[in-house]
């Protein structure tokens, strides 16, 4: 199959295995004439022949809703995806088409400023075997301009007669939450101005006509890949079309730029499916594991994480002990949460401090390392390297070091201020303790947190806030990377506040969200999983009852929804019975066989938490002959059995429970299901099946 044809000059066809995107060269840019299912040359000419919608009167532009990067100047009246200020004060542009480049499904398409020395490039690329388009925007000066806004694409679905958004909300501990509504006449803005993605909106979207199901229907979805503030602006036009644009920043301007430099916008995703949201999912989550994460072919380790058992109280010895129950678990990585450096004995003081604190760790962090080692697991270490406490020595010697407006009061969260990363100075002090941390030290993974937005960004700090931030970020991550090839790095910013596809190219997994209450993470899990593959998905067993919401689940359960994902164990194991320990080091051991499954395999949403009290999901392994089954109860009344979980998506044979050494047909779990026998309120199961 060729990715990228021109089958006419000015008509260009990108290809992936399930869909087809038409685009041809307008009088000022390039014009989406098909994003759907497959065409052929022949049947691309004749869409790029279709004569353009007519205007209704001069309040419409028939180029609404069509244009692939619309300015905001001339005879249109959409959102633009780019706006310019030069300092003359004039703001309009006109492109003209210099060339267009193919090269490994890479299209560029090269403009001109028909005035001044200005280039702009249109990037799309696709990959073969996967079904995303790729989008990015470079702009290249040689006179000073003010970048007010440059969105990384516009996606233009085809006209339908009633649109349905989907996207994905929430706030601290509801990350993550689908939604689904009828798209309303005008723009719809989603996004963040929180320094990061953040937990209330995530830039992903789902547009269909309000027919499509899990399993069937057209869907064409869209995804950032942008860790700082963005928007995704969803336009339902008077001329009937929708408009989606996507990009950094949420203010202007974006950036300033002076004769010889250049601006790069982050990625945009496009993904259309015919197939419903599930394929669309599975094919989401197939690009991110094999295109996106750094290291998406391996196996994430089942982790132990301290905090709730020891808090701030954490010292070598209390470490130690907590490092014993874990291994007898069955536990792979230790990881080590606030409280080890500096004066951080709570949350108002020692954060910027970066050295372990003496009296905790008399010899360092060395003999915690050598005995987790000793015991068969790998060490990891949290820490909060954007954020400082006023009570520390790093604020005390560099008080310019953060966000504030000079003059007024430097507002605190969590008793935190937040490090200006934008500042060079302040990103190479970042860059340098860790990296000293990292060579120092035999650790294998990182916890980064990121719990205080930003506020009051100072002058100029629209810019920074915009983009310098999360640029610079990825640069130390970027570096460290490449430094410390073997240590893994996870996402977490109060939970969910920073999940996106552009953290994911730096990071092995994120966590979702602060709130680890399991009834609650089947709602949180499932939104996630729209876009991001269980791979990269970090899920805990905490204790009961839980610390936000009181509930008191069974350990079972708790497990079973953990086990959906990356399985690590964040409970006070001291206070676990004898027999909670057992049920778990079983469980953990359950897992670490199916884990190939659901880390690498695919996911079949069976019915939903958000309407059924017997949710059940599945995942299909990537040679198509094991599966995961999951069922649960949750928000159960009546004491009505859970009806069977129905498998119609497993190849024809006969399937074997691996645990019990039961047989079925593969049509009598298509046609009546997988019964769990769940019949109380929290009841769960987790079934391994093998194709015999």
């Amino acid at each position: 199959m060729t990715l990228v044809s021109e089958p006419a000059p000015g008509v260009w066809v990108l290809r992936t295995p399930h869909s087809a995107y038409v685009l041809t060269a307008g009088e000022d840019g390039p014009l989406c004439r098909h994003w759907g299912g497959p065409v052929d040359d022949e049947s691309a000419l004749a869409l790029a022949a279709v004569p353009l919608d007519v205007a209704r009167g001069s309040w419409e532009s028939p180029v609404d809703g069509r244009e692939e990067y619309p300015s905001d100047a001339g005879l249109r009246f959409a959102e633009p995806a780019l706006a310019l200020r030069f300092p003359d004060g004039t703001r309009t542009v006109r492109w003209v088409l210099d060339a267009a480049e193919v090269s490994e499904g890479h299209l560029r398409l090269r403009y001109t400023e028909q005035t001044r020395p200005l280039r702009l490039t249109l990037h799309y690329r696709v990959t073969a075997g996967h079904d995303p388009i790729e989008r990015w925007v470079s702009l290249d000066t040689d006179v000073p301009v003010e970048v007010l806004r440059a969105d990384s694409a516009v996606w233009c679905p085809p006209p339908l007669e009633r649109y349905r958004l989907s996207s994905l909300h929430g706030r601290w501990g509801a990350d993550s939450r689908l939604e689904r509504a009828e798209l309303p006449a005008g723009t719809v803005r989603l996004g963040s101005r929180r320094t990061t993605t953040s937990p209330m909106h995530n830039p992903w979207i789902a547009l269909d006509d309000g027919t499509a199901t899990e399993t069937a229907g057209e869907v064409w979805t869209a995804a950032l890949a942008w860790s700082g503030t963005w928007h995704i602006d969803v336009q339902r036009l008077p001329v009937g079309r929708v408009a989606v644009n996507a990009g950094a920043a949420h203010e202007e301007p974006v950036a300033s730029l002076s004769p010889g430099t250049s601006y790069v916008t982050p990625v945009s995703y496009g993904l259309y499916s015919a197939g419903g949201f599930g394929a669309a999912s599975r094919a989401w989550h197939e690009h991110v594991r094999t295109r996106v994460l750094p290291h998406g072919d391996e196996l994430r380790p089942v982790l132990y994480n301290s905090w709730e058992a020891t808090g701030f109280l954490l010292d070598e010895a209390n470490q130690m002990a907590l490092a014993e129950r874990a291994a007898a678990l069955g536990c792979e990585l230790f990881v080590m949460d606030d409280g080890w450096f500096g004066a951080r004995v709570a949350d108002n003081a020692g954060l910027g401090d970066w050295t372990p604190n003496p009296a905790r760790f008399p010899n360092g962090l060395g003999p915690l390392i050598a005995r987790v080692g000793e015991l068969g697991m790998r060490f990891g270490i949290w820490v909060e390297p954007e954020a400082v406490n006023p009570d520390s020595d790093l604020y005390r010697a560099h008080p310019d070091w953060v966000y504030h407006s000079p003059g007024y009061p430097r507002h605190e969260l969590r008793h935190q201020l937040a490090l200006n990363l934008g500042r060079p100075e302040v990103a190479d002090w970042v860059h340098g303790w860790l990296d000293a941390l990292l060579t120092a030290h035999d650790i294998a993974f990182v916890k980064w947190d990121m719990n205080r937005p930003v506020t009051d960004p100072g002058p100029r700090g629209d810019l920074l806030w915009s983009t310098a931030h999360a640029r610079n970020l990825y640069a130390i991550l970027d570096r460290l990377r490449r430094a410390h090839p073997t240590v893994r790095f996870e996402s977490c910013a109060s939970g969910g506040g920073r999940v996106d596809l552009g953290i994911l190219a730096r990071t092995d997994q994120v966590w979702p969200s602060d709130n680890t209450d399991a009834a609650d993470r089947l709602l949180i899990q499932e939104g996630f999983g729209q876009l991001y593959p269980a791979r990269a998905m970090t899920a805990w067993v905490t204790d009961a009852p839980n610390f936000l919401t009181g509930n008191r689940l069974p350990l079972r359960f708790r497990f079973h929804v953990a086990m959906a994902g990356v399985l690590g164990i964040g409970g006070d194991l001291p206070a676990w019975s004898l027999s909670d320990q057992a049920e778990a080091a079983a469980l953990i051991g359950q897992y670490k066989r199916i884990r190939p499954i659901v880390q690498h395999g695919a996911l079949y949403r069976l019915r939903s938490p958000g309407s059924s009290a017997a949710p059940a999901l599945a995942y299909l392994s990537a040679a198509g002959d094991e599966a995961a089954v999951f069922q649960f109860l949750s928000g159960h009344h009546y004491g009505e059995p859970a009806p069977p979980a129905r498998l119609p998506f497993l190849p024809p044979g006969t399937w074997e429970d691996a645990d019990t050494g039961a047989r079925y047909p593969q049509a009598f779990l298509a046609t009546h299901g997988l019964d769990a026998g769940l019949f109380r309120n929290h009841d769960s199961a987790v079934t391994h099946l093998r194709r015999v």
